[in-house]
């Protein structure tokens, strides 16, 4: 068994679930299935004083297990649950301005790349990752051929590791990291049926163990 550093690793999006403390604990429950590198939590159309409630619950929790908690888009509730950092789902000129804000207290990416061309505008502005995809982007079993192409290429050309979304079929999260990728986000997978979160969050780190590509250091 290899540490997985060396192979794609998974990045679990928060589902949306109005209740704080039912949504912490089915994230609690996943991240008990094994190697999680980071959590994405989105804020759902929540005020941002429910966000904060939500994100003061989620961020130790995801801290404790090891993984870095990254708010979606709120720097301002992002600072107040000391969250690791900030995930931009805007365009380059809102991650620039989020780069130039906060880093390298938090960790900042994101995305919003349809193609090459954006992809590289993103690369310029120097972010933590690039994410390729939209977090509620699972809308069929399969990860979007589009971005895991968009993966395939960065990763091959470019140092910034990439995050591709994954479809909501765990099975998405194999066929992502077998293009190189460096990390696969996943939602529906995972969470659809939260009962079974950790088992699924054990199964694909088990596959990802077992078939997927190793990067040279």
């Amino acid at each position: 068994m290899t540490s997985p550093e060396d192979r794609c690793r998974l990045v679990l999006i928060v589902p949306d679930i109005a209740d704080a403390e039912a949504k912490a604990r089915v994230v609690g429950d996943a991240l008990k299935g094994g190697d999680v590198a980071s959590v994405i939590i989105p804020q759902y159309g929540l005020d941002d004083t429910v966000f904060q409630k939500h994100a003061e619950l989620l961020v130790p929790l995801i801290q404790d297990a090891g993984a870095a908690a990254l708010v979606a888009d709120n720097s301002r509730v992002a600072g107040r649950a000391k969250a690791d950092g900030l995930h931009i789902t805007g365009n380059a000129a809102a991650l620039a301005e989020a780069i130039e804000k906060h880093v390298p207290k938090m960790i900042v990416g994101g995305g919003n790349a349809m193609d090459r061309h954006h992809a590289l505008e993103i690369g310029e502005l120097q972010p933590d990752y690039i994410f390729f995809g939209k977090l509620d982007g699972d809308i069929k079993p399969e990860a979007h051929s589009k971005n895991v192409a968009l993966g395939e290429w960065w990763s091959s050309m470019i140092a910034i590791p990439s995050i591709v979304m994954g479809g909501q079929d765990p099975a998405s999260a194999l066929v992502v990291a077998q293009a190189g990728v460096e990390f696969v986000a996943l939602r529906e997978a995972v969470f659809a049926d939260p009962a079974m979160a950790a088992t699924i969050v054990a199964r694909i780190n088990a596959e990802l163990d077992e078939k997927a590509p190793r990067f040279e250091d």
